[in-house]
C-alpha cells in the first residue's frame, strides 16, 4: 500500500480496540468523541496532504529501504535536503491545523533508533538493527502513525531510576523470556497516543550499569494488552462537548497528550531493539532529542503564521490595522516567527550521515533552535494578546450570541467595522485564545517550554557542544599565544 488516505487512516482507527480513558470514564468508540477526534482530524491532515499533487514534494518521498513512494513522517533522511523538507513539511501542516499533527515524535525516534541500534550492533553483535528495519518496513508499506515514548514520570528526580521507592517510576524490564520480554511503568506527556497504530519507546535519559533494566527500546501495537491510555485534561476542553463551534476556536483540528500505562506488557523478541545496553542509552536520547528540537522550528512556526494572521484579523476587524504600534509589532512578531524557522533551516542544512547512513542534524544548531522556542512563542503570544484586546478572555458565548432574547445585544455592542458581522469578529478573537489559552495552547505556547526537553537541557548541549578549547585557541593564534 505505502500510502493512505485520510479516510483510509480512519478507518484504521477504528479497527484498535485501545484501552482509552478519559474524565474518569472507559472510552468505547475515540474516533468520534468529541474531545478527540479534533486531534485525529490533524493527523488525517498529514494523510491527506500527502494525496494532493501541489504537496507531493514536501508530504512523501522515496524510502531507501524499498525504493516506494512513502510518506515523509515515515521517512529515514538521506541528505540535508530531506532534513529541510522536513521542517518546511511541518510548518505547512502547522498552517493547515493551527495544533500539533501529532507524527512528529514518531518520525524523529525512526531516526535515532536508526542509527543507534546500527551501533549498538556494531559493538555487541547484537540484531537490533535488522529488527528495526523489519519494522520500519512495515511502518512505511502501511503508512502508519507511531506514537515516540520517551518521557517517563521520574518520581524523584533526585535519585536514578533504581534507587526509587517505587522502581516502575521508570519504565523497565521487569521478565526475560526466550521469546520477548515483560516491561512495566509509565510514559508521561505522550502526544497523539490515541490516533497511534504502534508505540515506539525509548529509554528517557542516559542510564548507568545499575540501572540497565531500564535501558530499553521497542515497539508494540497501541491497542496490546496491559496498555492503558488515560488523556489529559487541557484548558477549556470541556467546550467541545457543548455543541456548536465558535467557542471552541479551532472548530476543526487540536491536540492530545495522555499517561500512557505499561501494566506487565509483553514485548515479542523481533520488536526489542535495546535491552539493557545502557551505554548507548544517552546516544538515544540525545539523537532524538536533537531531530524533535528541530521539528520545533517547523510546527511551531506554522501554528504562529496563524496565530499572527489571526492577530492581524483582529485589529482589522477592531479599526486599527493602521496605527503605527499596531504594525510594529505584527513586525515584531514575524521576526521571532522567522528566526525560528530560520534555526529548524539552518541545523537541517548542515547535518551529517551517521554511521547507518541517514543524516543527523547538526546537534548545536538543533538545540540553539530550541532554546529559541522555548522563548519566541511566549513573546509572540503576549503581542498577540495585546492586539486583539481584552475581549478574547471576557466575550460572551455563542450560546448568548444566538439566544432569542440576548442575542441581539451582543451582535449590537460587539460589533467589528462596518461590513464584518459580528460573529466572524468573534471567531477571530476565540481563535486567539484558542491558541494562547486554550487546547492549541498545549501545543504551541506550554509545549515550547517543556516538549523536546526543558530549556535547561537545550543549555546542557549547547555547552557540550560549543567547543570552547577551539574558540579559545582561536582567540590564542591572533595574538600569538604560544603554550
Amino acid at each position: 500500500m505505502a500510502l493512505m488516505t485520510s479516510d483510509m487512516y480512519i478507518e484504521s482507527l477504528r479497527k484498535l480496540n485501545m484501552e482509552v480513558y478519559l474524565l474518569g470514564e472507559k472510552i468505547e468508540n475515540p474516533v468520534d468523541h468529541p474531545m478527540i477526534r479534533p486531534s485525529l482530524n490533524s493527523v488525517a491532515m498529514t494523510y491527506k496532504l500527502a494525496e494532493q499533487p501541489e504537496y507531493e514534494d514536501l508530504m512523501t518521498a522515496t524510502s531507501n529501504l524499498t525504493g516506494k513512494k512513502i510518506n515523509r513522517f515515515t521517512h529515514l533522511h538521506q541528505n540535508p535536503e530531506d532534513l529541510s523538507k522536513k521542517v518546511k513539511m511541518q510548518r505547512l501542516l502547522g498552517q493547515k491545523t493551527a495544533s500539533c499533527f501529532q507524527r512528529c515524535v514518531g518520525m524523529d525516534a525512526f531516526n535515532a533508533v536508526y542509527s543507534t541500534t546500527y551501533e549498538i550492533d556494531k559493538k555487541y553483535g547484537t540484531e537490533y538493527f535488522n529488527r528495526f528495519v523489519e519494522f520500519l518496513k512495515y511502518v512505511q508499506e502501511e503508512d502508519l502513525t507511531v506514537d515516540g515514548a520517551m518521557t517517563d514520570t521520574k518520581g524523584n528526580r533526585g535519585l536514578s531510576p533504581s534507587k526509587q521507592a517505587d522502581k516502575d517510576l521508570f519504565l523497565r524490564i521487569v521478565e526475560k523470556r526466550e521469546d520477548g520480554i515483560v516491561v512495566r511503568g509509565a510514559k508521561a506527556h505522550q502526544t497523539g497516543m490515541i490516533n497511534s497504530h504502534e508505540v515506539l519507546v525509548m529509554p528517557t535519559q542516559t542510564m548507568r550499569e545499575e540501572d540497565k533494566d531500564y535501558a530499553v527500546c521497542f515497539s508494540v501495537p497501541t491497542d496490546t494488552k496491559g496498555i492503558k491510555i488515560i488523556y489529559g485534561r487541557q484548558s477549556c476542553d470541556t467546550r467541545k462537548l457543548e455543541g456548536g463551534s465558535l467557542d471552541v476556536g479551532n472548530p476543526k483540528f487540536g491536540g492530545h497528550e495522555a499517561l500512557v500505562i505499561f501494566d506487565d506488557v509483553f514485548v515479542p523478541a523481533d520488536r526489542i531493539f535495546m535491552c539493557g545496553e545502557y551505554d548507548f542509552s544517552g546516544i538515544l536520547v540525545e539523537r532524538f532529542a536533537g531531530y524533535h528540537r528541530q521539528s520545533y522550528g517547523g510546527c511551531k512556526v506554522g501554528v504562529g503564521d496563524v496565530l499572527i494572521g489571526a492577530a492581524a484579523l483582529a485589529a482589522e476587524y477592531n479599526g486599527v490595522e493602521r496605527a503605527s504600534h499596531i504594525k510594529d509589532k505584527i513586525i515584531e512578531m514575524t521576526h521571532l516567527n522567522e528566526t525560528l524557522y530560520s534555526c529548524g533551516l539552518a541545523c537541517s542544512y548542515e547535518g551529517y550521515p551517521t554511521e547507518a547512513g541517514n543524516y543527523e542534524i547538526d546537534m548545536l544548531l538543533a538545540n540553539v533552535c530550541k532554546q529559541n522556542v522555548t522563548r519566541f512563542p511566549y513573546e509572540i503570544t503576549r503581542l498577540a494578546e495585546d492586539i486583539t484586546g481584552g475581549l478574547f478572555v471576557t466575550m460572551p458565548s455563542e450560546r448568548d450570541l444566538e439566544h432569542p432574547e440576548i442575542g441581539r445585544y451582543v451582535e449590537k455592542y460587539l460589533a467589528a467595522v462596518e461590513g464584518v458581522p459580528t460573529k466572524t469578529k468573534m471567531k477571530v478573537l476565540r481563535l486567539v485564545e484558542n491558541l494562547t489559552l486554550g487546547t492549541a495552547a498545549v501545543g504551541y505556547r506550554t509545549e515550547s517550554m517543556h516538549g523536546a526537553g526543558s530549556p535547561q537541557a537545550q543549555r546542557i548541549m549547547i555547552s557540550r557542544q560549543s567547543d570552547l578549547n577551539h574558540k579559545k585557541q582561536l582567540a590564542k593564534d591572533i595574538l600569538d599565544i604560544k603554550e
